[in-house]
């Protein structure tokens, strides 16, 4: 199976959104749709000389519209059972953002 674009951009959406930015600069993306769950690794930087950091993301499905289940950035993800209350909020506040720009469904 190929690389799926989709993937790819939904978590450069994530890394933005985490960040509270507008955008990222994306280096390199590998995704990998045809594993469960589907997902997503890919360099990014917030600025246009900065060093590269890396966001992992998982999704429930690789096709329709993504709906995110997990994410990784600086060595700490973020997932919905995850019993660390910030670590959950993170997690409940990026589906809500992804759901607002129409990358993850109701």
């Amino acid at each position: 199976m190929a690389q799926s674009t989709a993937l790819g951009d939904a978590c450069a959406r994530v890394s933005a959104h985490f960040h509270l930015a507008r955008s990222v600069k994306v280096g390199v993306v590998q995704s990998f749709p045809e594993l469960e769950p589907p997902g997503a690794r890919l360099t990014y930087s917030e600025k246009m000389d900065a060093e590269p950091d890396q966001i992992e993301c998982q999704f429930k499905t690789a096709g329709g519209p993504v709906e995110l289940v997990r994410f990784c950035i600086d060595m700490t993800c973020y997932f919905a059972a995850d019993e660390n209350a910030e670590r959950h909020r993170r997690f409940e506040e990026m589906q809500s953002l992804m759901r607002r720009d129409g990358s993850d469904p109701d």
